[in-house]
C-alpha cells in the first residue's frame, strides 16, 4: 500500500446507531431527553453544593466533583451523537482525539473519586467519631487534585499513542463516538502496543480502584451488621445498597468495553456497552447519590425558599 494510501484518511465519519432515518428520529427523541436530565441533574447537583455551606463536607465534595465529571462526559459525547441523527458531518482525526481525551478524562476522574467516596463512608461509619480528623479539608482537596491530575495523565497517554497510528481505507467509525477500539480497526499500523497500554493502564486504574471499594464496603458491612439498632442498619444497608450499585454499573460496563481480552476484535458489544457508561450512568448517579438523602432533599427546600 502506498503511503498515499495511509495518509490519505484525516477525518471520520459515525455509523451511530442505526441507518434507517425513522429509527434515528425515534432514537433522537429518546436520548435528547436523556442529555438535558443528565445536565441538569448534574449541575443543579454542583450548583446545589457550591450555594450551600451545609453540604461543604467530604462525601459532598466528592459529589459534586463526580457529577460535574458525568456533566464532562456527557458534553463530550452526546452532542455530536445527536447532531449525527440528522446529519452526517465529518469529524476531524484531531476532534476525534479531542474528543476522547475529554471522555477517558471525564471516566478515569470518576473512577477514583467512587473510591475516595466509599473510602469516606468507610470512614464516617466505621470511626464517625474520628471523621473530622481522618478526612480534613486538606486531604480531601488532594485526593479530589490526585483524581484530576491521574484522568490527565491516563488520556494523554492514549491520545498521544493514537499519534503513532496511521489510517486507511474506510473512514466510517463503527461507534456513535471516537473510542479506542474502533479506531483500531481503522488503523494501518498494528496497534499491539496501544492495546497493550490500555490493558496494562486501565486494568490498573481499575483494579486498584475497585479494591479501594470493595474493602471499604467490607468493613462497612461488617460493621453494620454488628449494629445494634435495626433502624440505623437498615438505613446504612439502603444507602451503601445503592450506591453500590452504581459503582457495579460503572466498573461492570467499564471492564466489559475495555479490560477483556482481544476487545479489539468483539465489536458486536461496542455500542450497548458504551450506551451505559455515557449515557445511563451519567443520568442515574444525581439520583442514586441525592433523591434517597435527606440533607440534599433539605439543602433544595433551603434554596427554593
Amino acid at each position: 500500500m502506498t503511503k498515499d494510501n495511509y495518509s490519505m484518511i484525516n477525518e471520520f465519519m459515525f455509523k451511530g446507531f442505526t441507518n434507517r432515518p425513522e429509527l434515528k428520529l425515534v432514537l433522537f427523541v429518546v436520548f435528547f431527553p436523556i442529555y438535558l436530565i443528565t445536565m441538569i441533574g448534574n449541575l443543579g447537583l454542583v450548583a446545589l453544593i457550591y450555594m450551600d455551606h451545609r453540604l461543604h463536607k467530604p462525601m459532598y465534595i466528592f459529589l459534586g466533583n463526580l457529577a460535574l465529571m458525568d456533566s464532562c462526559c456527557s458534553s463530550a459525547v452526546s452532542p455530536k451523537m445527536l447532531e449525527n441523527f440528522f446529519s452526517e458531518d465529518r469529524i476531524s482525526l484531531y476532534e476525534c482525539m479531542a474528543q476522547f481525551y475529554f471522555f477517558c478524562f471525564a471516566e478515569t476522574v470518576d473512577c477514583f473519586l467512587l473510591a475516595a467516596m466509599a473510602y469516606d463512608r468507610y470512614v464516617a461509619i466505621c470511626s464517625p467519631l474520628q471523621h473530622c480528623t481522618k478526612m480534613s479539608k486538606k486531604l480531601c482537596i488532594q485526593m479530589t487534585t490526585g483524581a484530576y491530575i491521574a484522568g490527565n495523565v491516563h488520556s494523554m497517554v492514549h491520545v498521544g499513542l493514537l499519534f503513532r497510528l496511521t489510517f486507511c481505507g474506510s473512514h466510517q467509525i463503527n461507534h456513535f463516538f471516537c473510542d479506542l477500539f474502533p479506531l483500531y480497526r481503522l488503523s494501518c499500523v498494528d496497534p499491539y502496543i496501544n492495546e497493550l497500554m490500555l490493558n496494562i493502564w486501565a486494568g490498573s486504574i481499575e483494579i486498584f480502584t475497585i479494591i479501594i471499594v470493595l474493602i471499604s464496603y467490607l468493613f462497612i458491612l461488617l460493621t453494620v451488621f454488628n449494629m445494634k439498632s435495626k433502624e440505623g442498619r437498615g438505613k446504612a444497608l439502603s444507602t451503601c445498597a445503592s450506591h453500590f450499585l452504581s459503582v457495579s454499573i460503572f466498573y461492570g460496563s467499564l471492564f466489559f468495553g475495555y479490560v477483556q481480552p482481544n476487545s479489539v476484535k468483539k465489536e458486536d458489544n461496542d455500542i450497548a456497552v458504551a450506551v451505559f457508561y455515557t449515557q445511563v450512568i451519567p443520568i442515574l448517579n444525581p439520583f442514586i447519590y441525592s433523591l434517597r438523602n435527606k440533607e440534599v432533599i433539605n439543602a433544595v427546600k433551603r434554596i427554593l425558599k
